[in-house]
């Protein structure tokens, strides 16, 4: 039985105690503005809405937190709501969000902006922090001349490359491009950006597999075109390869480089579909898919199924291409399927002219959780294997290696370099110099700042004059930055820094160099006995097949009495 405040609670639970005030206002406010008018209507007026407010949270069905707390439940809903930028702007530390954090997008809002971005009074970084990693600097710097750091993809021009379907129109590429980003997952005013940016710049800005958009041609900056398993803009009415197609965006003199994409570090081995509501007739002509249809991509290629078919079909698009770069990217997976690739171009003498390893740890595209955290291999373990294994079969002269995936400051590029790429895109950094927030809406179509919407008046937010400018400013800043890093190192092209430039503290008392670290195969020395490679190659290397992407059953280990039964016969 209950008695006293427990009884008390029972007939009159506190939860209700908002509720109970509302109706007791609404009452209160009717009688005070009956008797003196004016503004005291106001009063009753907001208690009898928040009292209708509560009387339907009491009657629906879907939230027990607003049937237990009428009214005053909402808070817990907004509060929810607004925490992100609550924690954003006010609790969390410079160093400590992720995917960037503060003083990542700070330095890049100030880049862009072509603010100072020099800092006073020490680094903020714990130096004594096992995982710290710095450049080890020269007695003799150097003194450079220009920042404007390049490579030759696909040979030099009258120096073409060894192999089958060579390039004859190779493209000198800055060291810091644009990442693939379709338009479609990216707004008009943001392609359009981006794409003054990089004319500005003189730098590449990739398309995405969203295919070249009308936007991609307003400014005229230096295109590379990604061909995925949709084959957007290159593709039949059933959704194969179409050759005629390919030729028509292919011959367009702003298309420097064709790149097949295999996999992205957001979701690969993981399909897409943009739903028929969101395919306008802007991004159904760039594609080639009809308006307001489904527009889906696969998760695997269909012009293709096995390493030497791939190898086939890199050599076609370059000479459907009249020559130009072609390439790949993917973010690695099984390992014995990137040897089975390898094992290809060694078979048919087709070798891509360049490869994009995406990590991981990458994405400017939404996907499902367990995708974002916990499939495909992060760009260092993914960059060295693929880096390595070139050079084990002495093919690396063959390849140019790009790398991206968190790539954003000076540093990251020496570091990616010193890993064995040969040149860098960033997606998210370009995103934050357009000017995003790292809100993490960009799935929804309510970006804040217009970059990731479609919603017209979303982006018109974006003006693209100024924000085609912060680009090629964040652009230049840290090229300059890369320029005093290699200056400091001693040397005369980032192309030069190795794993020997870069010291990585493994813990309290001891550092070593990246190279003393990280995985390293000698030339060539995978096409002879592999007792002292890693054990990736021991494990994979011969059970990969150039016909198949399946792996081989491994060797039968022969028991102990076939043993002795062939000793005996011996």
């Amino acid at each position: 039985m209950l008695h006293g405040p427990s009884r008390s609670l029972n007939l009159f639970p506190v939860r209700y105690t908002v509720l109970v005030l509302c109706v007791a206002a609404a009452v209160l406010g009717m009688a005070a503005a009956l008797a003196w008018g004016r503004w005291w209507w106001l009063l009753p007026a907001v208690a009898l809405v928040l009292t209708v407010v509560g009387v339907m949270d009491l009657r629906q069905t879907r939230h027990s937190i607003l049937r237990n707390y009428p009214v005053i439940g909402h808070m817990r809903f907004l509060l929810e709501f607004i925490r992100p930028e609550m924690r954003q702007y006010f609790i969390e530390g410079d160093h400590e969000a992720l995917p960037f954090s503060r003083a990542q997008r700070s330095l890049v809002y100030q880049r862009s902006k072509g603010e100072p971005d020099s800092r006073p009074f020490g680094t903020l970084l714990d130096v004594s922090a096992t995982g710290y990693e710095w450049v080890n600097h020269s007695m003799a710097p150097t003194k450079l001349d220009s920042q404007d750091f390049r490579v030759w993809i696909g040979g030099e021009p009258g120096q073409p490359l060894q192999g089958q379907h060579v390039c004859t129109q190779p493209y000198h590429a800055s060291v810091f491009n644009i990442s693939a980003m379709s338009f479609g997952a990216l707004s008009a005013n943001a392609v359009l950006a981006l794409n003054l940016g990089a004319r500005t710049g003189g730098f590449a800005h990739d398309t995405g597999e969203g295919s070249i958009s009308q936007h991609h041609r307003v400014h005229g900056g230096d295109l590379i075109w990604q061909v995925a398993s949709g084959y957007f803009g290159c593709r039949n009415p059933d959704g194969t390869f179409s050759e005629e197609r390919f030729v028509a965006n292919a011959a367009d003199p702003q298309v420097k480089m064709i790149e097949l994409k295999l996999s992205q570090g957001a979701k690969p081995g993981h399909g897409g579909m943009l739903l028929g509501a969101k395919v306008t007739p802007e991004i159904a002509a760039a594609r080639g898919v009809p308006v307001g249809q489904d527009c889906i991509s696969p998760s695997s290629h269909s012009a293709f199924h096995t390493p030497i078919e791939m190898m086939q079909f890199i050599g076609t698009l370059r000479r459907l291409s009249g020559g130009k770069p072609v390439g790949m990217k993917l973010c690695v997976g099984h390992p014995w399927e990137w040897f089975a690739m390898v094992k290809a171009m060694m078979h048919t003498d087709i070798t891509p002219d360049f490869i994009v390893v995406d990590g991981a740890e990458g994405g400017t595209g939404a996907a499902p959780v367990e995708f974002t955290d916990h499939v495909g291999v992060p760009l260092q373990e993914g960059l060295l294997l693929v880096h390595n294994t070139l050079v084990g079969v002495n093919l690396r002269h063959r390849v140019q290696i790009g790398a991206a995936a968190k790539v954003i400051t000076a540093f990251d590029i020496a570091r990616m370099m010193a890993l064995g790429a040969n040149w860098c895109n960033s997606g998210r950094g370009f995103m934050l110099a357009l000017g995003c927030i790292q809100a993490q809406t960009c799935h929804t179509g309510h970006c804040p700042t217009g970059v990731t919407t479609q919603n017209a008046l979303r982006q018109q937010a974006l003006v693209v004059p100024d924000k085609g400018t912060r680009v090629a400013n964040y652009h230049r800043s840290t090229m300059h930055a890369l320029k005093e890093l290699v200056q400091a190192a001693g040397l005369r092209h980032p192309g030069e820094i190795t794993a020997h430039h870069i010291v990585r503290r493994t813990s309290d008392s001891q550092v070593h160099q990246l190279s003393n670290t990280i995985l390293r195969v000698e030339p060539g020395a995978l096409l002879g006995p592999l007792d002292r490679q890693h054990n990736v190659f021991k494990m994979y290397w011969d059970r990969a097949c150039a016909h198949t992407f399946q792996i081989s059953p491994p060797p039968l280990k022969p028991s102990a009495a076939t043993t002795k039964e062939q000793g005996t016969i011996a």
